[in-house]
Parts: structure tokens; sequence; C-alpha cells
């Protein structure tokens, strides 16, 4: 369900997600309202869970994680009965940061980061393949990043 949102919200929302760090006095300022009325709209949205966390965001080669792998993953028509293990499995495995459920060709999409292509590999074959019911993975790997941004573009009130 779709939160009511007004113009405010949407302003707030944008400044956000560019910079949370910045108090609430300066995302009042930024969008023209008190810093009160700031801070408890900001409290709603964490109630509301429009927003589900605030965290800091890594350069991930800055870490000597320089791999990033996008791996399709097809489940047997067997494995397809056990979806919740399979998306179980894969909530225990740090390097998957992100899994998507598909339609089409791959059931599964996953965005896997690694210190390079020998460790993604290790996983492949210590964690990934292992997992039963798995038909076909088809690795793809990202030789560089074009854009990266957590950002939405929100919609209008409504």
């Amino acid at each position: 369900m779709r939160a009511t949102l007004d113009a405010v919200d949407l302003r707030l929302l944008s400044a956000l997600q560019v910079d949370a760090s910045r108090s609430t006095a300066e995302l009042a300022e930024l969008v023209g309202i008190s810093q009160s009325v700031c801070w408890r709209r900001i409290q709603r949205f964490r109630t509301d869970g429009i927003i589900k966390a605030q965290v800091a965001l890594l350069d991930r080669q800055a870490v000597g994680l320089n791999a990033q792998v996008f791996a399709e993953v097809k489940l047997s028509a067997h494995g397809r009965t056990n979806l919740s293990e399979f998306s179980d499995a894969i909530q225990g495995f740090p390097e998957v940061l992100e899994c998507f459920v598909l339609m089409g060709r791959f059931d599964f999409l996953l965005r896997i980061v690694a210190e390079d292509i020998k460790a993604y590999e290790r996983f492949f074959f210590d964690k990934l393949s292992p997992l039963p019911g798995i038909q076909e993975v088809n690795s793809i790997v990202a030789m560089s990043e074009i854009k990266s941004t957590t950002a939405m573009q929100l919609p209008g009130p409504g």
C-alpha cells in the first residue's frame, strides 16, 4: 500500500536519500519547514516503514571487494518446489548483496561481491553450486560500473 505523501514529504525524502547524515536543522531549512515538524515527519517515515534503515554506503573497491558478479540461477523442476529453501540459504551468504526472484528463463538474479574472481570461484564451488535443486548458474562478471545509486526518483504527491 502506497503511503500518502505530500510535496514536503517528497522533498524531505529526496534530501534524505542524498545525505541522511544531515542534521534535522539542516534538512528542515533545506525543505522549508521547522525543525520540530521535520523531526516528526522523519519519525513517521520510520514508523510507517518508508525509511527502512540508515546506513553508511561503502566503496566496495576501497575495502578490497574488487569483483562484482551477477549470477542468474535456474532451479530444476523439482527444485522449484523448494524456492524458500534456496531463498533461506542465500540469506546466509554475506557475499550476496541482492537477490531477486525473476520471471523468465532464470528463477533468481544475485548480485555478488568478492575480493577477486578467484574468491568468487571459491564462493561458487563451495557455497552456491552445492545448494540442492540448482539446475543452472550463469555468471556475468561486471567489468566496470557506469552508474550506481540508491536514490530513487519519487512519484508526485498523492
